[in-house]
């Protein structure tokens, strides 16, 4: 994963209002055509993708620059704007926040079958994706929002977050399928959040041996990993290590294990995907690897870390509401210029913007 910057996204409750989501809807909607228009389908999965870019969009369409409600609010204006176009751009946005988020695979069904597409690979990206921010990144921040962008040619994007409520912080994960070659193997575009913290991270490049240790262990009988893991319990753990018997139920465990057992994982990634396989398996799989094999988790944290009409609080100052449906009207006719064959005004702004980098 390279090197992305931080994002400080303090928890922000509350919702945007209509006068503003309604504008943001609008603009987000010449913003995708116009991207898709320039820089193809893949270029729209790309910047999705790229932290700094959705951090600015955020701001570009009036949202708090520095909150966790950019992310829901910002997918869920390009989602809306979105509708009704997918066809046409055949770019399609599934899930969301809470119950929406949770209708995923059911969003990717429907579209997949507009665009000819096996679902089963998209359903699939999604569901590793958020199993592997939830189960084998251990942070401490739990999903609540998950968006999955895909094309009509199979390739995907995801954007999700957690929520750490006892520190009050927001945690952002973003994927690009064709960057993806193992899901279980520094698979993220990018991690945002203004803390780090040490906790098990079975998905780093130095946990291979942990991974592999693990799933070794869930093809052994229960029997004897709930035995090993019952030594554990005895032990005083070190601070990087917070198992308790209030964390980790053994009968529970060994009722995860028998199926473990039974359906023989034949990797990790495998078994991060089996039903019933959480955050308490994989952590107790990788403290008996450690006491057993010596193979121990890595404890890297996988975070890496403008204003054009103003912002929704106020800040850098109000939304300038004129300015903001200026600027949807110019976009809407930069494109609708461009169906018919005239490119000068987006050969315009293109040009604008290279004399301003210079």
């Amino acid at each position: 994963m390279r090197k992305t910057g931080t994002a400080t996204l303090p928890l922000h409750y509350g919702k945007a209002p209509g006068w503003l989501f309604d504008r943001m809807t609008k603009l987000s909607r010449e913003i995708i055509h116009t991207v898709v228009s320039e820089f193809g389908q893949n270029g729209f999965l790309e910047k999705l993708s790229d932290p700094f870019w959705f951090q600015a969009l955020g701001c570009v369409l009036g949202f708090d620059w520095h909150s966790s409600g950019l992310t829901t609010t910002v997918t869920g204006a390009l989602k809306e704007g979105l509708r009704g176009m997918e066809g046409e751009l055949g770019i399609a946005i599934a899930g969301g926040k809470g119950a929406a988020s949770r209708r995923t695979p059911e969003h990717i069904r429907i579209h997949s079958d507009k665009y000819l597409l096996d679902p089963s690979p998209l359903v699939y990206a999604s569901r590793m994706s958020a199993k592997v921010d939830n189960t084998a990144v251990q942070d401490g921040y739990q999903l609540y929002h998950h968006v999955f962008i895909f094309t009509d040619r199979g390739d995907w994007s995801v954007i999700q977050q957690g929520m750490n409520v006892q520190k009050r912080t927001a945690r952002r994960y973003h994927w690009l399928g064709k960057n993806v070659k193992n899901f279980v193997v520094e698979p993220h575009a990018a991690v945002c959040c203004n803390s780090r913290h040490r906790a098990p991270n079975m998905v780093a490049l130095e946990s291979e041996d942990a991974r592999r240790v693990c799933t070794t262990l869930a093809r052994e009988k229960p029997e004897k990993i709930v035995k090993e893991f019952k030594k554990i319990q005895e032990l005083v753990l070190t601070e990087r290590h917070p198992v308790t018997k209030a964390d980790i139920d053994p009968k529970r465990f060994y009722r995860t294990l028998i199926t473990t057992y039974e359906q023989h994982p034949e990797n990790f990634e495998t078994l991060l995907g089996m039903k019933g396989v959480g955050p308490k398996t994989i952590r107790a799989l990788s403290l008996v690897s450690e006491l057993i094999y010596g193979a121990p988790p890595s404890f890297r944290d996988p975070a890496r870390f403008s204003f054009a009409h103003g912002g929704k609080d106020g800040t850098p100052f109000p939304v300038d509401r004129k300015t903001y449906d200026t600027t949807i009207d110019v976009l809407n006719k930069a494109i609708r210029a461009t169906k018919i064959g005239n490119r000068e005004k987006l050969d315009a702004m293109r040009r604008l913007t290279i004399y301003f980098k210079l």
